[in-house]
């Protein structure tokens, strides 16, 4: 009797265990409410979710995240409209629900899955200075970007001291050693918006070579390693 208890209890703890497992969530999701875009990305354990109108950006927030018993939760690690966020944890009540996210208040569908060779959490880790390239340590002050399903955002921030100093992003493809962004938003300037911007790009020993001209035209050569 003690030996059927004892199995029973094994089964029932494997089976919550088992529950317990997170959802593997990769891709990009997008809802619309009025005149405002609600794209949330998912890739590597990250997540960011971003608003914005056609031309012009509103608002960013993301961090790590796991799938709860009540839906996505998210660690924040930035969020420019509201920073007293950073640090904690966001319950979003939002659930997947097969190609779509539901919510509250909204469901997001998920946009055609373009996987590509970048797709991933990366960070800046090297950037050009005069002939040399320099390293650039790990430390609180960060700048990292999210490639997935064709869309990219990239989020300069500190977690360590709630800093948010700038994001942007789009549309994305890698092909040939030519990466090409479209931007959609961009939070220091809404006049960037609909600008394409082609640069070198190829991968070395699993980083990122990144090379051409930036959105205010200046030469730029900067190394990203993965983040995960």
């Amino acid at each position: 009797m003690k030996r059927l208890c004892l199995s029973f209890a094994v089964i029932l703890m494997s089976i919550v265990a088992f529950g317990q497992q997170p959802t593997k969530l990769t891709g990009a999701y997008m809802a619309k409410e009025g005149k405002i875009n609600h794209l949330w990305l998912f890739i590597d354990g990250y997540s960011s979710y971003i608003q914005y109108e056609d031309n012009k950006y509103l608002s960013t927030w993301g961090g790590p995240f796991s799938m709860g018993e009540d839906g996505i939760v998210v660690d924040i690690e930035y969020s420019d409209a509201n920073p007293a966020e950073v640090g904690t944890k966001k319950s979003t009540s939002a659930k997947l629900n097969g190609n779509a996210i539901s919510s509250a208040k909204l469901t997001y569908k998920q946009l055609p899955p373009k996987a590509q060779d970048l797709d991933g959490l990366w960070r800046i880790t090297g950037r050009q200075q005069g002939d040399k390239m320099g390293e650039i340590p790990r430390r609180d002050r960060k700048t990292i970007k999210l490639l997935v399903s064709g869309y990219f955002q990239w989020i300069a921030i500190n977690p360590a001291e709630r800093g948010f100093y700038g994001t942007g992003g789009g549309t994305y493809r890698f092909t040939d050693k030519k990466y090409t962004e479209h931007i959609v938003f961009f939070s220091r300037d809404n006049s960037r918006v609909s600008a394409d911007l082609s640069f070198d790009g190829e991968l070395k020993d699993g980083a990122w070579h990144h090379k051409g001209l930036s959105s205010k035209g200046d030469p730029i050569y900067e190394i990203w390693s993965r983040d995960n």
